[in-house]
């Protein structure tokens, strides 16, 4: 069997094996995550009473047993059977709402087995979504099922029996343009995939960010919510120094890359007898991205993912930096 290879934390705090009887510790990780979640069929941790976090493969998400029904939290793509098994782990009662926290379908992609199976039990699934998500499902012809109501944005609100759920849309979203946080009240809880991935410095283009602009107050955002534990959608259970390690990586990124820039003008790069300019920026921005690297490696290169997502998050800070002044 292929070793795999353990990294540090990056806050340096607990971990613990996860349980889905024992609620974590708030501020702990679950341990070994990365071979648990390529070894075994699901990863499920308690998080309070009734709410759980599990991760299927690279996919987290998050669910809460109420008296009657389940509630679960992004019908995550591929990952239906462990999602399921892990639901049936710990309760027989059937999943009756879902929640579209965004319209990225790797994280609602499975909605229509979802669907299907709430038919098969002679129910119809209820599909909870903010009104932008919803609108822009309508806007590109999604092939998922529609929500089946909306929350409005960008603050609005739905219950799930005695459960409220708060939902917070970002004005200006770094994501995505509908990209939310749903804050599960009274358990302490906020669900916001893709915000960030906990215990690891960030993932490809921050996370799949559309753009690096406003990661920071986003993050922000959400760190001054109520909550013990944030569920991410990748990565771990999160905790508030996550946020603060994570708000400490865009902060020295942009510093690398702004002194990345000074050694790299513009000037460097024009070269009429390519006979073209498109090859110039391009050419200045992977030079500041290797520099940005470079910079960034003795702090932060010991880290789960530095070498593989790097050199295309410099990039992007790259390009802010250059057109926001």
């Amino acid at each position: 069997m292929t070793e795999i290879r353990t990294f540090p934390s990056t806050t340096g705090g607990r971990s613990v094996a996860p349980s889905k009887d024992l609620v974590l510790p708030v501020g702990a990780h679950v341990d070994q995550l990365f071979r648990r979640a390529m070894t075994e069929p699901f990863v499920l941790q308690r998080l309070s009473e009734r709410s759980y976090w599990v991760e299927v493969g690279v996919f987290a998400t998050l669910f809460h047993v109420g008296e009657e029904s389940v509630l679960l939290m992004d019908p995550i793509e591929h990952c239906y059977d462990g999602v399921v098994a892990a639901i049936a782990s710990v309760t027989p009662k059937p999943v009756s709402t879902v929640v579209y926290t965004h319209f990225h379908a790797d994280h609602i992609g499975d909605a229509p087995r979802y669907v299907e199976a709430a038919r098969h039990d002679g129910r119809a699934l209820r599909i909870v979504a903010s009104e932008k998500t919803a609108r822009k499902l309508g806007a590109v012809d999604s092939v998922l099922p529609r929500p089946t109501e909306t929350v409005a944005w960008p603050e609005g609100s739905f219950t799930f029996e005695d459960l409220t759920v708060r939902m917070h849309g970002f004005e200006w979203a770094a994501h995505t343009d509908d990209h939310s946080a749903w804050l599960l009240a009274g358990e302490n809880i906020v669900h916001c995939p893709d915000l960030m991935g906990p215990d690891q410095p960030p993932f490809w283009h921050f996370t799949g960010n559309e753009r690096f602009l406003f990661a920071d107050r986003n993050l922000t955002e959400v760190r001054d919510m109520t909550w013990d534990f944030l569920s991410a959608g990748h990565g771990n259970v999160g905790s508030r120094a996550d946020v603060e390690f994570e708000l400490g990586y865009y902060r020295d990124m942009r510093d690398a890359v702004t002194q990345a820039f000074k050694a790299h003008p513009i000037s460097d790069f024009i070269d009429p007898s390519q006979g073209a300019h498109s090859a110039w920026f391009p050419a200045q921005l992977a030079a500041v991205a290797r520099d940005a690297v470079d910079l960034l490696r003795p702090k932060y290169g010991e880290y789960y993912g530095f070498e593989a997502s790097a050199p295309a998050n410099a990039e992007m800070a790259a390009f802010t930096v250059f057109s926001f002044r």
